[in-house]
């Protein structure tokens, strides 16, 4: 199949070696106009770690070339960079072609919804509460995936028949999707912002001196138990909607292959096994400036719709925010276009049921 990832990063290279090792044929795209390197020229994708080999891709010019003719896309970049691309790409995708996003974050798919349907066109979505990898890449060629996630839960919005998005899905990516039910579930599911929280926070000045540091080998036990106050306001918002969602600790097990335990345990038992990946080495890092707007701040903000208070994700928000120097909440571009603020839970889980969003409701 031919699939268009929208992204030039670790979690799109990645992506990109994955679906190329099984045989399809990923166009790779870089809103920022970066050139990739030689890729664009004919070398060759090098992937080490969770993917080995090296493998044919294509770089796209431009939106149009990154979508068009495409079996499904894939939206594979920071949140911050979600509404830029969507805007780039909805004027040229085609009704029914299928889009991933990977992951989901901030309703962003409810925006893509909306903005196709101002075309009159509508498509299929298919949204993660993760991505397939984690990793980081080593210049323009080369992607060092650190995991390839065993399990990855997924919703749908949009038109599907009967089990199509989990063959779609199955056929790319392999047998290790678990469905939620619908997009809330999803706006629940993901667990790097609320990590990355207690991670970034307590090793803050680790970044801002710019050391090197191991990052599973300092989730130190008051770190873990951090991390794991923020999962039960996560896991409390979930319960008020109704909703199963994995638990941190499921996460850690699942995507690091470690057994269930604490998070401080669990990470220690990564570090052992040889799970070394640094911890950001700058304040400027996506702990901070993605998962503040992104991830924290929407989950807080589910919080407040059903009166389960998140005061810790609130309290890491204004931290950051006072670290920053300035509102981090402000950079979320996707919410305020969305009128999210103003609706109550009736409409929001309106909102997130499994259809397409029409204009009037957009």
């Amino acid at each position: 199949m031919k699939i268009g990832i929208l992204g030039a990063g670790a979690i799109a290279g990645g992506a990109a070696a994955y679906l190329a090792q099984n045989g399809h044929e990923p166009t790779l795209w870089s809103p920022s106009g970066r050139r990739l390197g030689r890729l664009g020229e004919g070398t060759p994708l090098t992937a080490k770690g969770g993917v080995q080999g090296t493998f044919a891709v294509s770089v796209a010019a431009n939106a149009e070339e990154a979508v068009s003719g495409k079996d499904a896309v894939l939206v594979a970049l920071p949140a911050y960079g979600h509404r830029m691309v969507l805007d780039a790409v909805a004027p040229y995708l085609s009704n029914g072609q299928p889009v991933i996003f990977s992951s989901h974050a901030s309703f962003g798919a409810l925006y893509l919804s909306r903005l196709l349907a101002a075309r009159g066109v509508s498509v299929p979505m298919i949204v993660w509460g993760t991505t397939l990898t984690t990793g980081r890449m080593a210049g323009d060629e080369t992607v060092n995936v650190s995991t390839l996630r065993k399990k990855i839960d997924y919703a749908t919005l949009g038109a599907w028949d009967g089990d199509s998005a989990i063959r779609l899905l199955t056929e790319l990516f392999g047998d290790r999707f678990v469905p939620r039910d619908g997009l809330m579930a999803i706006a629940l599911s993901n667990l790097n912002p609320q990590n990355h929280l207690g991670i970034a926070l307590l090793n803050l000045t680790r970044m801002e001196k710019g050391e090197t540091w191991g990052q599973a080998e300092h989730v130190t036990p008051a770190v873990g138990r951090f991390i794991e106050a923020l999962d039960a306001e996560r896991l409390a918002i979930a319960e008020s909607f109704g909703l199963s969602v994995r638990t941190v600790r499921q996460h850690f097990s699942l995507s690091f292959h470690v057994p269930e335990n604490d998070v401080s345990t669990m990470n220690q038992e990564m570090f052992r096994n040889g799970h070394v990946t640094s911890g950001p080495s700058t304040m400027d890092s996506r702990y901070i400036y993605e998962d503040v707007p992104f991830g924290l701040y929407p989950t807080a903000l589910l919080g407040r719709v059903v009166g389960r208070p998140a005061t810790l994700h609130e309290a890491g928000i204004a931290i950051f925010s006072a670290a920053a120097g300035r509102d981090l909440t402000a950079d979320n571009d996707l919410l305020p276009a969305l009128d999210f603020a103003t609706l109550d839970r009736d409409r929001l889980e309106a909102l997130a049921t499994a259809r397409p969003c029409p204009p009037d409701e957009a």
